[in-house]
């Protein structure tokens, strides 16, 4: 028997590669010649740098960039295969960096996002994957520009600070001074929103207010958005304004497209294809996966359904575990979960079931005894 047991990690518990190995050592108490194959996945958010880098091999980089108030502090990011980087942004740019009494999208800046990449180009890194959920920021991904070397003027040649407020402001901008090995770096932005850059479901009107900014101030983003892209338009002959995405970290994502010629692309997607998942099972009898709660949100780009669409492609059957199982969760048997198992066995609050030795016990007796029961089947009908 061949199973391949790629699960997204249980937050605040165990990781996916933690969930691997216990699923691994019960399945094994039950056929102790299974092949077992364990793919550490993730849906581009956090978590996603760890999971990579500890389930390929890599190594983590720890570097001094500035957080969005341009304040130093030490952030990390991975390289695979020492060419490609593995970048979340939040862990420069992030909301947790900064205090609630601080925050404020006019002020903050993606500078330190720009950091990290800067020290990735100068390792040998010219393949990027870049999560970008968690911003604190809506500048649109200036300052990841500047801290590459690029310049932006306002209507009197001046060069222009940071933040969302710069945004309405830039007519003019230089990329003279900007790292010469860009030109030979791709970029793969993981990113599960579909905000468009600006309007009524842009970066701003969605985001910004949990991000410290007030009812003025979202009016003042959202506007420089639009500017900025009508600006990026006439300069640039891109339109970024209805892109599917564009605004997804207060409109990272349309910076990126516009300056760097990236790709946005699901999160999950993303890294599926770096793992090589559909490779893994082809063959397989069974594919393990799941995440800490499984609901209606688990088919909106999370990394369970993304797993079984690919096994609905080539007819695998999957089982799904979870810590929490919603009412609603059988939404996702349309998306090729055969069934979803919750691995709490008896009443036990939120704090006892995140227990990480409480966790590992549930689920290492939920998946012997779901194996117990398939051999039961094996066994009676073959």
């Amino acid at each position: 028997m061949k199973i391949v047991v790629a699960i997204d990690s249980f937050k605040g518990s165990l990781s996916s590669i933690e969930l691997g190995n216990i699923i691994e050592e019960n399945i094994k108490k039950v056929y102790e010649k299974a092949e077992i194959i364990k793919l550490p996945i993730a849906d581009g958010g956090e978590g996603t740098v760890d999971t990579l880098v500890k389930g390929s091999n890599g190594k983590f980089v720890e570097v001094e960039v500035n957080n969005p108030l341009m304040k130093k502090i030490k952030a990390k990011y991975g390289i695979l295969n020492n060419k490609t980087a593995i970048i979340e942004m939040a862990s420069a740019s992030g909301l947790p960096l900064i205090n609630e009494k601080d925050r404020n999208p006019m002020k903050t800046t993606t500078y330190g996002t720009g950091e990290l990449i800067k020290d990735a180009i100068k390792k040998g890194c010219r393949d990027f994957i870049i999560g970008i959920g968690g911003s604190a920021t809506n500048d649109a991904g200036l300052g990841m520009l500047q801290a590459l070397g690029y310049k932006f003027y306002d209507s009197k040649k001046q060069e222009l600070a940071y933040g969302g407020e710069i945004l309405e402001k830039v007519i003019n901008f230089d990329d003279s001074q900007a790292i010469k090995e860009l030109k030979e770096c791709k970029f793969l932005i993981a990113c599960d929103v579909d905000n468009p850059f600006y309007g009524i479901s842009g970066a701003a009107h969605v985001f910004s207010r949990q991000k410290g900014a007030d009812e003025q101030m979202v009016l003042n983003l959202d506007r420089g958005l639009e500017s900025l892209a009508l600006f990026i338009k006439n300069k640039l002959n891109i339109d970024i304004s209805e892109i599917s995405g564009a605004g997804a970290a207060g409109g990272l994502g349309g910076g990126f497209m516009a300056f760097l010629n990236a790709k946005l692309e699901s999160g999950v997607d993303i890294i599926l294809k770096e793992v090589k998942l559909e490779e893994h099972i082809k063959d397989a009898d069974f594919v393990i996966t799941g995440e800490g709660r499984i609901d209606f949100q688990s088919v909106m780009g999370k990394a369970p359904t993304g797993v079984s669409k690919l096994c609905k492609k080539h007819n695998i059957p999957v089982i799904a575990l979870a810590g929490s199982v919603a009412d609603d969760a059988d939404k996702t048997h349309d998306y090729g979960i055969g069934a979803i198992f919750s691995i709490m066995n008896y009443p036990i609050s939120l704090e006892g079931a995140m227990d990480t030795s409480t966790s590992k016990k549930l689920l290492g007796k939920n998946v012997e005894e779901i194996f117990r029961l398939i051999k039961i089947c094996e066994e009676k009908y073959n």
